[in-house]
């Protein structure tokens, strides 16, 4: 699968038709929105920019990984939120706004340092297997695909905001099932790998999510940011948006190598599960600091 023609066609469309789902979603308050509330915002891109690689870093050392794996596992931890953190924020009595203003702030940084981080990944695990990196053009490459139709999808937004309310599920909707069956027919050809990899890489995957979720929540109220944001931090570092760094792992243009897409693809499963224990944890917490931003 990896490299076919249907792999080449079908991965950028779909790519290109989540992120759009993900611009007919935003708005330019989105972004303004940082204005008002910068510590915690700062706070939350430290520590997804900075503290979870680092943190990913040691993770992959100490289950000893594969190269192509411990480059998967880097590739997840430098991807944005994922957009399902609204909804678990929302269930568990996150700052829900805040969620939004992170998913969208991240996402444009991630342009960024997706590539930065993926580089001096390959450059140490992958060195003396003289894996390509993602350069300059790559890095236009990843910008085309992960900013070109978010402003395509503000913009529809911005113009008829009746239509864009419309088509926003079912967008999200079908992106979600065009990348599902092109990650199962990906999967399925190397099912053999996916099994033999799976133990170790859920077991890594499952420490990195956990401390995602720990750190996302514990330092802000280190911090002394309030429980909601600290909640909505929290489920935005820990739900990753695997299916974007499955798309660059797969993609013929970029990684090209399924083996890399195995940790995301794991970790979007665990961490569901993981979440709404969290969420779960958190709503039971006394709600005396539960005020609003201030």
């Amino acid at each position: 699968m990896t490299g076919s023609p249907l792999l080449t066609t079908l991965l950028p469309a779909a790519l290109g038709i989540i992120m759009l789902g993900l611009g007919l979603s935003l708005t330019v308050a989105d972004f303004t929105r940082v204005l008002r509330w910068p510590r915690p915002v700062l706070v939350a891109l430290v520590c997804q920019v900075l503290l979870l690689p680092l943190l990913c870093f040691f993770i992959v050392k100490g289950f000893g990984l594969a190269p192509a794996l411990a480059v998967g596992m880097m590739l997840l931890a430098a991807s944005p939120g994922g957009t399902s953190a609204n909804l678990y924020s929302h269930l568990a009595h996150g700052d829900v706004a805040l969620n939004i203003t992170l998913t969208a702030v991240s996402s444009v940084i991630a342009v960024l340092t997706m590539p930065l981080i993926v580089n001096l990944s390959l450059a140490y695990f992958m060195a003396a297997d003289q894996a390509l990196p993602l350069q300059f053009g790559k890095v236009l490459q990843v910008f085309a695909i992960v900013l070109g139709p978010v402003a395509i999808g503000m913009a529809v937004r911005r113009r008829f905001p009746d239509f864009a309310a419309r088509m926003e599920k079912p967008v999200k909707l079908m992106s979600a099932l065009f990348l599902l069956a092109i990650i199962v027919l990906a999967l399925v050809k190397d099912w053999a790998t996916v099994v033999a990899y799976a133990p170790v890489v859920g077991g890594a995957a499952l420490c990195f999510n956990l401390a995602s979720l720990g750190v996302g929540y514990w330092v802000p109220r280190l911090l002394r940011i309030s429980r909601r944001q600290a909640i909505a931090i929290g489920m935005e570092i820990g739900i990753h948006n695997g299916t974007l760094a499955i798309a660059l792992a797969l993609s013929p243009f970029l990684l090209n190598n399924s083996v890399m897409a195995i940790p995301a693809a794991i970790y979007s499963i665990i961490m569901f599960f993981t979440a709404a224990v969290f969420g779960w944890w958190v709503s039971r917490l006394p709600s005396e600091d539960a005020a609003g931003p201030h």
